[in-house]
């Protein structure tokens, strides 16, 4: 008598990565032709040799209260082995306000470092060799700015500004789209970033003049695919703004990079990373780009913060770890792991050299970095990267038609679909259909940590006492000059960046800076 074989039960009806990509049981072998690492389109990575000839840049995103404060934080994290600096700014700070002005009264120094002038830049930095560090600055409506200062104290420091490394984040279409911290309408903040393009190419060769940034989009709630579809227009958008502008993408290109946000869903996670790769080689390729290392995509990574929780914040370091897993077996170049407490407030020392820890055990203990994209051929990571891929595409063909990026921003697209991702994802947390371990399962009581790191509301008191030093003690008719020089150089559609590096040397504030060209172009309203 034939035996019936009995009905395997599964957890649920079906399996989905948290795009909605359906997962199989398991995936069939097939034989699939595998390009090398460091070959076009790059999707098993951008060098050949991968991590065996250099591991990524280990970064730790900080910055908070004053100049000094964060200067002393900068020098500890160097101490524990960070390799490059990732510099938070207050919120005044990022949109061009000094820390004396009515709208900043409450935010001076909360969510990173109040930078009003060169003065507070050089403290910030001193003791540290800007020649000999590589320094990504999360800055995007004052980039131009944060630039300029950077190139001053740099100047101060005796450094050739040749030879800086680092970033400036400058991607303003997803602060339209996610995030909000805009000063300018969408085509003069364009402009601004061809002019910190152009500059770069002749002044800064080695600089990164934008980190297209698909991680507030992902923490303003949408999905990987979202997340890469919408980066990746972004990125194609500023493509087309300085192909436009006269300028040659096989230069400028090559100091693009992309900044990306390691999430939950694990394998989701590394094919959105290896998909990116191929995607962007794709496009261009396609605008015109003929050398290898324009086409190229180099990204940096930061673990979400929206999936850190509050409660049982220590296991956020479980979470915090498998995501920057994900971002290196995805193949990142650069990576910050966010602090166990950063649900609560600004990360603690011990917080972030766990953080930090964790990538050097990733690093030097796992193994993982021993051989060259190690998840290559696996069936079902190469079949989700086509999906993912095959998704975004999607998504990128919609954009295209509505005549790109800035256009779908303008229409509310983008930011229609980011809320219906970011409500659908809150809905299934609610109704326990995605299960976030202490928060709506496996709970316990709990006290509230009293360790914790606050900033104090007297930070403003301190930076606007410095301000009004510093405008008794400059030359304030060469300020004034340099004002007057700036506005006209942005009415005749002139390269700003020259004159606003002399501003800022000539101890003009960033909220001065900011205020003259919202005489010339305004400001949006969102």
């Amino acid at each position: 008598m034939e035996k019936k074989i009995k009905e395997i039960k599964e957890r649920k009806e079906s399996f989905q990565t948290d795009s909605g990509i359906s997962i199989e049981r398991s995936y069939p072998a097939q034989e699939r032709p595998l390009e090398k690492a460091g070959a076009f389109p790059f999707t098993r990575g951008v060098h050949e040799a991968g991590y065996r000839s250099r591991l990524w840049t280990m970064r730790q995103y900080a910055g908070f209260s004053t100049a000094e404060e964060s200067n002393k934080r900068y020098h500890y994290l160097l101490g524990q082995g960070t390799t490059g600096l990732s510099v938070a700014f207050d919120l005044p700070t990022q949109i061009g306000y000094d820390s004396d002005h009515d709208f900043a009264d409450g935010e001076v120094g909360k969510v990173g470092v109040a930078i009003d002038s060169i003065r507070d830049m050089e403290i910030l930095f001193k003791g540290i060799p800007l020649e000999k560090i590589s320094t990504s600055m999360t800055i995007n409506a004052t980039a131009y700015i944060l630039l300029a200062l950077y190139v001053g104290v740099a100047k101060k420091q005796g450094a050739d500004i040749r030879l800086l490394s680092g970033t400036v984040q400058n991607d303003i279409l997803k602060e339209y789209a996610a995030r909000g911290t805009y000063i300018y309408p969408p085509k003069p903040s364009m402009k601004i970033i061809t002019d910190i393009f152009e500059y770069c190419s002749k002044e800064l060769p080695k600089w990164n003049t934008i980190s297209v940034s698909g991680y507030h989009i992902r923490e303003a709630g949408s999905n990987a695919v979202q997340e890469l579809a919408f980066t990746l227009a972004n990125g194609k958008a500023y493509l087309e703004a300085a192909i436009d502008a006269g300028l040659d993408i096989n230069v400028f290109a090559k100091r693009i990079s992309f900044f990306f946000n390691a999430h939950n869903n694990f394998f989701e996670e590394v094919a959105k990373f290896r998909a990116a790769r191929r995607m962007w080689a794709k496009i261009t390729k396609s605008l015109g780009a003929t050398e290898a290392r324009a086409q190229k995509l180099r990204f940096h990574t930061q673990t979400g913060g929206s999936t850190l929780t509050a409660q049982q914040p220590l296991n956020n370091i479980s979470r915090v770890t498998m995501q920057a897993l994900s971002a290196v077996l995805g193949g990142t170049q650069s990576l910050h792991t966010n602090g166990y407490d950063e649900a609560l407030a600004l990360p603690t020392e011990q917080a972030a050299r766990i953080a930090l820890r964790s990538q050097q055990v990733i690093a030097f203990e796992s193994g993982v970095t021993d051989t060259v994209d190690p998840l290559a051929g696996s069936h079902f990571v190469e079949e989700l990267t086509d999906q993912v891929e095959a998704a975004a595409a999607k998504y990128m063909e919609k954009i295209d038609a509505m005549g790109g990026a800035v256009s779908a921003i303008e229409a509310g697209y983008i930011q229609e679909e980011i809320a219906r991702s970011a409500y659908q994802y809150q809905k299934d947390i609610e109704s326990r259909d995605k299960i976030i371990v202490g928060m709506n399962q496996f709970t316990v009581e709990e006290k509230l940590n009293p360790d914790l790191l606050k900033i104090d509301d007297s930070i403003r008191v301190l930076q606007s006492e410095k301000l009004q030093k510093l405008r008794s003690e400059r030359n304030n008719a060469q300020v004034k000059r340099l004002l007057a020089e700036l506005s006209q150089t942005a009415k005749d559609g002139r390269n700003v960046m020259p004159v606003v590096v002399e501003a800022v040397e000539a101890e003009t504030t960033l909220g001065e800076i900011s205020d003259e060209l919202r005489k010339i172009f305004g400001e949006y309203q969102g």
